[in-house]
């Protein structure tokens, strides 16, 4: 089984800004001046524990779910991850929520702040 994860950054959303809105504004960040650059130094830092966190989180919910997911945070200037979102919302997301609440993730852009990124996971058999 190989994991997909693909990783974008978007730009910061209006408040209360829905879901979707802030994975377009990811989608748009992602190819900012800033954006490559921190996208590599992030999956320099949690490249393999994200793999290891989602083979966890499949093997805890089984039978695991494995449709796709995304995911939605904020990044804080310290690192620190906020406002976490996923969807669909299925076990398996929610567990690969609570494994990045608790992620220290390299220092964003200085703007916008916070800064958000957002994740697509799938799986491909």
């Amino acid at each position: 089984m190989s994991i997909l994860l693909a990783l974008a950054l978007q730009t910061m959303p209006a408040a209360g800004a829905d879901f979707q809105t802030r994975v377009k504004q990811a989608k748009l960040a992602e190819g900012a001046a800033t954006g490559p650059a921190y996208q590599k130094k992030m999956w320099d830092r949690i490249g393999n524990a994200t793999t290891d966190a989602y083979k966890a989180c499949l093997a805890s919910n089984t039978p695991a779910d494995k449709s796709p997911f995304t995911l939605v945070a904020n990044v804080g200037a310290d690192g620190r991850l906020s406002d976490i979102a996923v969807q669909p919302a299925t076990p398996v997301a929610n567990c690969m929520a609570g494994q990045f609440a608790s992620w220290v993730l390299p220092a964003p852009p200085a703007m916008p702040a916070p800064y958000p990124v957002e994740i697509d996971f799938s799986i491909k058999e």
